[in-house]
């Protein structure tokens, strides 16, 4: 297995964000990384750095992903958010379109209340170059399974799964995982993302929701109870072209690792009646009993038993970091899932 990681992802380390109204530290920073480097450093993994950061190639890959006022939204808002009188440092927004907006602002104030659907996605003055690192990243994660590797790994942060076309949320901007399945629909007709967050991917089915060719799947809480609250009900099942090919299956606030397995293997049996020829794992650990975003009860062998299973899916597979958050079972967490799907 080769695995990847930019240590340009750095750049992007806001330290707060806004949780009940209250400035609260970020759980999403460079310490993420050092502890999931260090859990593969445990089992005897290396991570490898891609060649570049920013390229032709990534650019038009992401624009099969992301709006083309999204993409340059992200890359000049600090600079214009700097610009004016009595700006902060991060460009956080004030104002939502909430209900849907009838056109799109040209001041960067409303710009980032457009395109910055949370308070979770602070921009900073480098945040662009750590953001597009983690893109970077991904890409070479499915640029190697098509050179031949089997399965990759991606570490990628910041996250990528709340990311939608149009939007930043939920300590998303870029949405990896949609972007390591475009590279692999390069080669493969059928492609499956299969999300295993704790959190719903709202921002990779919104990509992909009116199309037949990526199927995507996702075990999340309930957003009755749980971020992101507006997209994961059972009855989101894609709509035109892809009208049966995104299927949610919400938990129960709390569940455990009995409760996650029976609805993991109802979600691979959804998977395989698609047949898809290669697969995108969006790969949370943020399920553990643990971790601070607290929302479900899953246990270290948990993950082990997670990796088994999906290494027995047999498909060639790219594995893209989505959450898990700092705690003292983090590394261990990934080692766990890695030493599974490799085999014990």
């Amino acid at each position: 297995m080769k695995l990847f990681y930019h240590p340009d992802q750095e750049r992007h380390a806001p330290k707060t964000f806004l949780v009940r109204g209250q400035p609260t530290p970020s759980p999403e920073g460079p310490v993420r990384a050092e502890l999931l480097a260090g859990g593969l450093a445990t089992v005897g993994l290396s991570l490898t750095a891609p060649t570049e950061v920013d390229s032709p190639t990534l650019r038009s890959r992401l624009a099969q992903v992301h709006t083309p006022r999204y993409l340059a939204f992200l890359e000049t808002i600090h600079e214009r958010w700097r610009e004016l009188p009595g700006a902060s440092e991060l460009v956080s927004p004030n104002v939502h379109p909430c209900g849907g907006g009838h056109h799109y602002p040209r001041h960067p104030v409303g710009q980032a209340g457009w395109h910055l659907h949370d308070m979770a996605c602070p921009v900073g003055a480098d945040s662009f170059t750590g953001i597009l690192a983690s893109a970077a990243t991904a890409q070479a994660a499915a640029e190697a399974l098509l050179g031949g590797h089997g399965t990759t790994y991606a570490l990628c942060r910041p996250p990528g799964h709340h990311a939608g076309p149009d939007r930043a949320g939920g300590f998303c901007f870029l949405n990896n995982s949609a972007l390591a399945a475009t590279v692999l629909r390069e080669h493969f007709s059928r492609v499956a993302i299969l999300d295993v967050d704790l959190h719903h991917g709202n921002g990779t089915q919104d990509i992909f929701y009116y199309r037949g060719d990526v199927w995507t799947g996702s075990l999340h809480v309930d957003p009755a109870d749980f971020y992101p609250f507006f997209w994961g009900g059972v009855n989101e099942e894609g709509m035109g072209e892809g009208l049966g090919a995104n299927v949610n299956l919400p938990l129960p606030l709390g569940s455990d690792g009995l409760v996650f397995h029976e609805a993991l293997d109802a979600l691979i049996h959804r998977m395989e009646a698609f047949r898809p020829e290669a697969m995108v794992v969006a790969l949370g650990l943020d399920a553990h009993r643990d971790d601070p975003l607290a929302g479900m009860a899953l246990e270290t062998a948990d993950f082990r038993a997670i990796g088994r299973r999906l290494a027995k899916l047999s498909l060639p597979t790219v594995l893209v970091q989505e959450g898990g958050y700092p705690t003292e079972h983090l590394g261990e967490n990934l080692a766990a899932f890695l030493t599974g799907y490799i085999g014990d």
